[in-house]
């Protein structure tokens, strides 16, 4: 079954009271994302339950992080573009 992008929601539930975190998506990267995760780290992310179109996963909830918006100054931005055209022509 193909899913519109509309229909490939992820939800992140936890409260205060818990110490895990789930996380149900039908996003297929995201999927592949934690997946990797859970194979990599089997004791700290683990998948709880699965269908053919999502999968619900478990994990501590110190893992999920807010972070507030990157900005870069022009100096910045410039080195990353000159690195970027350096690291192209080396390839």
């Amino acid at each position: 079954m193909r899913l519109t992008r509309y229909e490939q929601e992820t939800i992140i539930n936890f409260n205060a009271g818990d110490q895990t975190a789930t996380l149900y998506t039908r996003d297929p990267a995201i999927i592949r994302k934690i997946d990797a995760l859970v194979i990599k780290y089997p004791d700290t992310y683990k998948c709880i339950g699965e269908t053919d179109i999502d999968k619900t996963y478990e994990m501590p909830k110190s893992f999920v992080c807010y972070r507030k918006p990157r900005r870069l100054s022009e100096e910045q931005r410039e080195a990353a573009r000159k690195r970027l055209e350096k690291n192209l022509k080396n390839a």
